[in-house]
């Protein structure tokens, strides 16, 4: 696979973490005292409000490490693992491309 068909898979995964980014920040509003949902609801959705900052974090993470990868990709040394120095296996930088190190090194 060529440099190019990287930087377009690259940047798929960006547009699709930055769709989820967005709807995990909608999922995310308070819960309002307001809302007339019973204390266990109310208290189950305060626990998946937790949960959905979590993919939050998550995610802006991920997308923060993608956009690093896509000015990487022309760089001589993407696709090498920073750890051993071996190359990345080509499905493993095609699937994880904000991924630094080969599977190995990444345990």
């Amino acid at each position: 696979m060529d440099k190019q068909a990287i930087k377009e898979r690259i940047e798929q995964e960006i547009t699709k973490t930055e769709s989820k980014i967005a709807d995990y920040q909608e999922m995310s509003s308070p819960v309002t005292p307001d809302d007339a949902i019973g204390r266990v609801s109310r208290m189950d959705a305060i626990n998946n409000k937790s949960v959905t900052e979590a993919a939050l974090r998550q995610a802006k993470d991920k997308l923060s490490k993608l956009r690093h990868a896509l000015l990487q990709v022309d760089e001589e040394h993407f696709g090498v693992c920073r750890r051993c120095g071996n190359n990345i296996p080509l499905m493993r930088v095609v699937l994880m491309p904000q991924s630094p190190y080969c599977v190995n090194c990444a345990r």
